[in-house]
């Protein structure tokens, strides 16, 4: 008895006062399915001590007289002239053993002696379901006896559709049945269909009201429905063959006029009390028709509004009318309307029997209004319905086509590749491509099938007829070329862009620079680019001209970008387009991440991947995905980074989707380095810029060249820490972006020499550089560690104090501590306390080998011939266990710990 504590608290509190010899009554009443009757059945259950005594109304035996109490009381017949002493032949009357005249009031006295002698022996409980079907007779002497029972222990519980105060339980103690919270809902569906997914639930719960009955039904329903998304083809509630049995009686107790004017009201199912008025009048349903059906409680009038007690009635009635008399009223409502009334092509389509390409051009014309309101359900349903209606098969296919288009873009995938398939059987050809707005890569795309999406893309770009779409469509192409890291393929779509007669073409060529992630491969000549001028033409850029996020950011126009984002995240959510909103929100992720906005991102990159996993945008849902694993790493989550960067890699690598591919591994290489484990860390990060690897990335390996320079500098590897170091000194001549001024100065400082001081220095004032937190503190984190290097403890205390705080804000949990350790080591020497073995764990094992060696004194010549390195290596990992130790001296290695392997 899910949610139905209180109504059996009642029924539990009747029972017990019986046991203590007090009797009662109590009308349950409600809409049928409401569990009126699991009710009865549990009242009769708790009650197995008691004589029990059940009938069900039917409406058949309605209108003989007394035939409920005969069934009633047919168990306890022999028990009549005992118990009834002087009243037993009044009794016998109504129960049809004499054929004497029949006293009501006598006969009623006699049940209620009949039950009082009955109940000297043990507690009766009385039982009456669909009591509205009771015949009078029964009915009036069961209200005498419910009115009068409480001198014995009798307990009398009827069941009822009506209010009682307009039945003859008047005056008997009521309950109305409520429908089931929300919450009681689900767990009846947990029972009844327990493999039921989320959304399904919520949908079906939503549909029954709360109608215990509705929702057995529609389990059963549901089931043979081919998705989820499907359920939203039906603009009404779906009603099971029980559901529509208990409202049909009541129904078909009404006058033909009554009966046609909830029909009517049914049909018109917006609650229009005029429109229902004009079209009853012009039918014969007159006022008496309308208080008929008000009486019976199955409309309800409130003003201009009409409608019935609960949605899913309205649904009965109509289900319950039959075919014929469903089109019959709505041709009635459509004559009822003007001309140009929105409903009116509804009601004539669904009053069509065959084919009508006139009612199918107004339901057109209704999906184009319903689209400009951002209704996309009401407009996909219009669109399918005109299709239906279409005689031609090519306007059929030209209408679900477009169907397909609303369909995406309200976030229903599914449904749009079904209808796309549909119009592509009906009639074949480009108008496809027109009216879906190329929408067959655009959902490739998506789906992450970059190269069979960039295919779609560029053929449907000749097929549109707006040269604005095709521009979209080429902006898509070049999009799916960079996923793909393909050049060529973002080169022929950036080709056929330019050529297009668009309003933008004369700036076309400059735009699409922002395409292009190629290195120099040798100086330039030229001044640094503007980066303000840059800003400016990017604030002035369509959105969707503007290259991929990571893109954005490495020609240092992310800002512009976010600003942008955001603006159109707002317009989307109020115009409900879920597939345009999840891709803009994870674009709009990776750039706050970068921007030091790690709340918002998070946020962002979580409502994102919500959205694309319920649509099925494995693409989108991969880039949010990457979005939370840089922030782990950042935060030093390796398992959550480990989690979602095996998520991304499922599918991107087999996919040949090399940006997702490329950022997933950026977060392993970054979380690897962020704990001090720069070997591992490269083997990861140079994959980036590999050429022929899975996961070779033009645009990530830029974006990563500091990580992947720092990782190679600690490890050892300067040739490849240069390498990656010119590629961003390259870059940053090329676009003048500040975050890559920033990272060419501080790789530059990494590598030594002596300029490497003015190196950190340029790279702390780089214009905008603090618009980057986290690259900011970075340098001066590595500032600061190069200064207590050179034994300048006071100004690196001021390096690493700032760089601490950021990372403390930001949450960068291993660079602060790092941060914090270097900060602790510049204090006087007399406060440093002696290192521990966690110290000393920091070094990796080769580190270890080399320190522990070099504290019994041996050279870096008798180090290298023992451990078969070079010199020149051991004096690297000598300089990472002096900066990673604190100390500046062989000597100091004897104090240390390192004279045995750790383990």
């Amino acid at each position: 008895m899910y949610g139905r504590r209180q109504e059996t608290a009642v029924l539990d509190e009747l029972l017990s006062r019986a046991r203590d010899g007090t009797g009662g009554a109590l009308a349950l009443w409600g809409e049928p399915g409401i569990g009126k009757s699991a009710l009865l059945r549990y009242v009769h259950e708790q009650a197995a001590d008691f004589l029990r005594l059940s009938y069900q109304a039917t409406r058949p035996e309605s209108d003989l007289d007394f035939a409920g109490l005969h069934g009633l009381l047919r168990p306890v017949t022999d028990r009549v002239e005992s118990s009834v002493a002087g009243r037993a032949a009044s009794l016998r009357d109504a129960l049809g053993s004499n054929s004497g005249p029949v006293n009501r009031l006598l006969v009623g006295s006699a049940v209620l002696s009949l039950l009082g002698g009955l109940a000297e022996q043990q507690p009766v409980l009385v039982v009456v379901d669909d009591a509205q079907w009771l015949d009078q007779a029964s009915a009036l002497c069961l209200g005498i006896v419910a009115r009068r029972v409480w001198v014995n222990p009798v307990v009398v519980v009827l069941a009822d559709h009506s209010d009682p105060a307009t039945r003859p339980w008047e005056g008997i103690p009521d309950l109305r049945v409520a429908g089931l919270t929300d919450e009681s809902a689900r767990q009846l569906l947990a029972t009844v269909a327990p493999y039921t997914d989320g959304p399904t639930v919520q949908h079906m719960v939503e549909q029954s009201g709360g109608n215990p009955l509705a929702l057995e039904e529609l389990a059963v329903l549901e089931g043979v429905r081919d998705n989820a998304e499907c359920r939203q083809d039906c603009g009404r509630r779906l009603v099971g063959p029980r559901l529509q049995r208990a409202f049909r009686a009541g129904i078909e107790a009404l006058s033909p006029a009554a009966q046609l004017l909830t029909v009517l009201a049914a049909a018109e199912d917006h609650g229009d009390r005029l429109t229902v008025q004009r079209a009853g009048c012009a039918s014969g349903a007159d006022e008496a028709a309308w208080e008929e059906a008000t009486n019976a409680s199955l409309l309800h009038v409130a003003g201009n509004r009409v409608g019935f007690r609960h949605p899913i009635v309205g649904t009965a009635v109509y289900e319950g009318s039959g075919p014929a008399a469903q089109r019959r009223a709505h041709r009635i409502l459509a004559a009822a309307l003007p001309d140009d009334a929105e409903n009116r092509a509804w009601h004539l389509a669904a009053a069509a029997h065959d084919r009508d390409e006139d009612v199918a051009m107004l339901l057109e014309r209704s999906a184009e209004r319903s689209r400009l309101r951002g209704d996309t359900t009401a407009a996909e349903r219009a669109l399918r319905r005109a299709a239906e209606l279409s005689p031609a098969p090519l306007d059929a296919s030209q209408r679900l086509a477009a169907a397909a288009r609303v369909s995406w873009d309200s976030g229903r995938v599914a449904t749009a590749e079904c209808l796309l398939d549909d119009a592509q059987r009906l009639a074949p050809g480009a108008h496809i491509a027109r009216r879906s707005r190329g929408l067959r890569g655009v959902i490739e795309l998506a789906r992450g099938m970059p190269e069979l999406a960039h295919h779609y893309l560029i053929t449907d770009m000749a097929r549109v007829a707006d040269p604005d779409t095709a521009l979209e469509l080429g902006t898509m192409a070049m999009r799916a070329g960079w996923s793909a890291g393909r050049s060529d393929l973002q080169a022929r779509a950036a080709e056929l862009s330019v050529g297009l007669d668009t309003a933008n073409r004369a700036a076309l060529p400059a735009l699409l620079t922002w395409w292009s992630d190629d290195v120099p491969a040798a100086p330039a000549a030229a001044a640094v680019p503007d980066a303000e001028d840059m800003v400016a033409r990017a604030r002035t850029t369509m959105l969707g001209l503007l290259p991929p996020a990571p893109l954005g950011l490495a020609w240092g126009i992310d800002r512009p970008m976010g600003d942008a984002l955001r603006r159109r995240i707002a317009y989307l959510r109020r115009t409900s387009e879920p597939a345009r909103l999840a891709g803009a929100l994870a674009r709009t992720a990776m750039l706050d991440s970068f921007a030091g906005r790690w709340a918002e991102a998070e946020s962002s990159a979580t409502e994102g991947l919500g959205l694309a996993e319920d649509m099925g945008a494995d693409h989108i849902a991969s880039q949010c995905r990457n979005c939370l694993g840089w922030l782990a790493a950042a935060r030093g989550d390796e398992r959550l980074v480990a989690e979602v960067t095996a998520r991304t890699l499922d599918t991107s690598l087999p996919q040949g989707v090399r940006a997702l591919s490329a950022a997933a591994y950026w977060n392993r290489g970054m979380a690897l380095l962020f704990h001090e484990r720069p070997e591992d860390a490269l083997e990861i990060l140079i994959r980036l810029a590999e050429p022929g690897h899975d996961a070779a990335h033009s645009t990530y390996a830029l974006l990563s060249a500091l990580d992947t320079a720092e990782a190679a500098a600690h490890a050892g590897r300067h040739e490849i820490a240069e390498e990656r170091v010119r590629a961003l000194e390259a870059w940053a001549r090329r676009t003048g972006a500040p975050w890559a001024r920033t990272a060419a100065h501080i790789g530059r400082a990494l590598l030594g020499g002596p300029r490497a001081e003015g190196a950190f220095r340029a790279a702390l004032d780089v214009p905008d550089a603090r618009s980057y937190p986290l690259l900011h503190a970075r340098a001066q984190l590595f500032y600061g560690e190069w200064l207590r290097r050179d034994r300048r403890r006071t100004d690196a205390r001021i390096q690493l104090a700032g760089a601490a705080a950021v990372f403390d804000r930001l949450g960068a949990a291993p660079l602060r501590r790092r941060a914090q350790r270097e900060h602790d080591l510049t204090g006087p020497p007399g406060s440093r306390v002696s290192l521990d073995v966690r110290e000393v764990n920091r070094l990796t094992a080769q580190e270890q080998r080399v320190a522990r060696l070099a504290a019994e004194q041996l050279t870096n010549r008798e180090i290298a011939a023992q451990l078969r390195i070079s010199h020149r290596t051991v004096g690297h990992h000598l300089g990472n266990v002096f900066a990673k130790l604190g100390i500046a001296a062989r000597t100091e290695l004897s104090c240390a710990h390192v004279g045995c392997e750790s383990g």
